[in-house]
């Protein structure tokens, strides 16, 4: 009975949502730190100076090499905040650009190739947390067209967020530049676990907010022919 109390006492838990989105919890799945990402930017050569006459963009655009998406969560561990992140560069889709504004937009992401610094964690959230042999992507669909300004680099997405079968609508706060050939799209948005099925865990020595936040960072090119 003492050893099995040493065993339990070691065990540590994660969640989290992705892209999409992604919940993450296992036992003994934790080093001495954790690892998270920076937020995405825009990058300064594609900030400066903001977007260009929108109408110049107008055509389709590709999601290309260099894109990512993924989650970031907070969590209390043995008493201690800690955030975690999981992205993958395994993001596809693509957008179109009509009269100045963005009128379509679908992005997949990957789910089982979502990773954090952890690899226990990371075969919890394929696994137990959002089972990607059913579920293999998580997608946005924007449902409303985005205005964009010349000189400005915020926009606001409306778009429905698929996970695991389920879709709810959601709105991004989004920054939108442009360097040469190359538009940048970054931006979050807030979501609820238990909205898309996820039941964060709460296990006394470590307890996950309820909710988190889905990031993206696209680098789009026009698309081919």
């Amino acid at each position: 009975m003492q050893r099995r109390t040493k065993v339990l006492t070691g065990a540590g838990v994660a969640v989290g949502v992705l892209a999409g989105v992604g919940a993450v919890v296992g036992p003994r799945i934790y080093e001495s730190t954790v690892v998270a990402e920076a937020a995405p930017t825009l990058d300064a050569a594609a900030a400066d100076g903001g977007l260009p006459d929108p109408a110049t963009l107008d055509g389709t655009w590709t999601v290309g090499d260099g894109s990512f998406a993924g989650y970031r969560l907070e969590e209390v561990l043995g008493g201690e905040d800690v955030t975690v992140t999981g992205r993958t560069e395994q993001v596809t889709g693509g957008v179109t650009v009509d009269g100045g504004a963005l009128t379509e937009a679908t992005v997949e992401v990957d789910l089982a190739s979502i990773a954090t610094d952890q690899q226990r964690r990371d075969d919890y959230f394929r696994g137990t947390a959002i089972d990607v042999a059913t579920y293999p992507t998580a997608t946005f669909v924007l449902t409303e067209p985005a205005e964009l300004t010349a000189g400005a680099t915020d926009a606001r997405l409306v778009g429905d967020l698929t996970v695991r079968d389920v879709t709810r609508p959601v709105t991004v706060d989004a920054q939108i530049a442009s360097a040469g050939d190359t538009v940048q799209v970054v931006g979050s948005v807030p979501v609820t676990f238990e909205d898309f099925g996820i039941t964060p865990p709460d296990l006394g020595f470590v307890k996950v907010e309820d909710t988190g936040t889905v990031e993206f960072d696209l680098a789009l090119a026009p698309a081919a022919g």
